[in-house]
């Protein structure tokens, strides 16, 4: 049953997805334009733009996930699609954790797909692209599952873009610094691992406690 609800709803999102696909390379353009501003602004000094590269592409990325996070369950509550989710047959936490994987894997994947490049535009040492990606594939879903709980607790609310973002970037904070400073760590010769396990403990509690608190948020929006 879970696994059913699970791939009607990614079938649903990537319909959706399809339908304004324009709107889904936002993210993607978003972080080039940005990386590319940088390294304008930074000049063209090699050196320079390889010591910021690790801390501008977290921040790019961390900023791209934000653009879509107002819309994640603001639509299902405006067409009905919520009360549904209520009166389903399955935990609406797992209807929750599957429709924020989505918006990962639709909004944030492409953006890690893209990383190798926009570290290349930034000379980030290619010595260091792997703990870079790691931290990525380990704080990304963690950004995005306490984007989820933000964006829940908002959902009743109209014009929230800017109140999403206040309440989400201070949950963002640590996830950022330890995610560059796992690559700051390596840069300097030292060893990574502490912040990476950090982000890998921070989102396994995240996936059992997030999809919980985002569901109960839903019910007192819609009560």
């Amino acid at each position: 049953m879970m696994a059913t609800a699970a791939k009607a709803l990614m079938v649903r999102d990537l319909r959706l997805l399809w339908r304004r696909r324009g709107d889904a390379l936002q993210p993607a353009l978003f972080a080039l334009l940005v990386v590319v501003l940088f390294a304008l602004a930074l000049g063209a000094e090699p050196g320079t733009l390889a010591k910021v590269a690790p801390a501008v592409l977290w921040l790019v990325i961390l900023l791209a996930g934000l653009l879509g996070l107002e819309s994640l369950f603001r639509g299902d509550a405006e067409d009905g699609t919520l009360d549904q989710w209520m009166l389903a047959p399955v935990p609406l936490a797992w209807l929750v954790l599957v429709r924020t994987f989505m918006h990962w894997a639709t909004t944030v994947l492409p953006l890690l797909v893209a990383t190798p490049f926009l570290a290349e535009l930034l000379h980030l040492p290619h010595v260091q692209l792997p703990v870079l990606m790691a931290s990525l594939a380990l704080g990304t879903p963690l950004l995005s599952l306490l984007g989820a709980v933000v964006a829940a607790l908002t959902v009743g609310m109209r014009g929230s873009g800017i109140l999403v973002a206040l309440l989400a970037l201070p949950l963002y904070v640590p996830v950022l610094v330890f995610g560059a400073g796992s690559v700051a760590a390596a840069a300097q010769g030292l060893d990574p691992g502490g912040a990476l396990l950090l982000l890998g403990a921070g989102l396994v509690l995240a996936l059992v406690l997030a999809p919980l608190a985002a569901a109960a948020a839903l019910r007192i929006a819609l009560s």
